[in-house]
């Protein structure tokens, strides 16, 4: 959000239905809102729908917003965000299995790469390690695509994690842990698969 923006005085007219102030709110918290959906679902068909189901959210429960010296605004949104992603990714109900026939040269060359015993640079773009993540965390639930997501790939810390998922410090790192074996395994499974197609 933007310094000079008087978020105060936006909410107040928000919640005596001032349109303008509505859209003027949409506008400030969009960039947020929009990258938390983008990290958090894979399927970017439908991120502007996951974005306006956040924001129909907060609007439904701006009544219940109480404003707290150590927890900004932006804060409760980025938590409302992730809970709508993580609910979205409960909603997922059949998670197409990942075949190695599915995978490109490249996507091939990094799973080696990734579960090699002592790996060797494989000498391909990070854009291409991207990929084959994206496509086991894919593989994974959605509590530990959401850990691994934001611990691995945002790099945030556990204290943060925890305060946006409502999670307890040990439970973050505990789902980290499994949801890390459970990729190695969906890995080695899949490197596997290679030896019998």
């Amino acid at each position: 959000m933007t310094d000079e923006f008087d978020l105060e005085s936006c909410l107040k007219r928000v919640l005596d239905k001032d349109q303008t102030a509505a859209r003027t709110l949409v506008e400030q918290l969009y960039p947020l809102v929009i990258r938390i959906v983008r990290s958090h679902l894979p399927r970017r068909a439908a991120e502007e729908d996951l974005a306006q189901e956040v924001f129909v959210k907060l609007f439904s429960r701006l009544d219940r917003y109480e404003a707290r010296p150590d927890v900004p605004f932006a804060h409760w949104v980025s938590r409302l965000a992730v809970r709508t992603c993580l609910d979205a990714l409960r909603a997922e109900r059949r998670r197409p299995e990942l075949r190695w026939s599915d995978l490109t040269e490249d996507d091939a060359a990094w799973l080696n790469f990734l579960v090699a015993e002592a790996p060797a640079d494989p000498d391909l773009p990070a854009s291409d390690a991207r990929a084959i993540v994206e496509k086991l965390l894919a593989q994974l639930a959605p509590p530990d695509r959401l850990v691994i997501t934001l611990l691995d790939l945002e790099e945030k810390p556990v204290k943060e994690i925890a305060q946006l998922t409502g999670w307890s410090s040990t439970l973050v790192k505990v789902r980290a842990f499994r949801a890390r074996r459970k990729l190695r395994a969906l890995a080695q499974a899949l490197k596997e698969t290679d030896q019998y197609e």
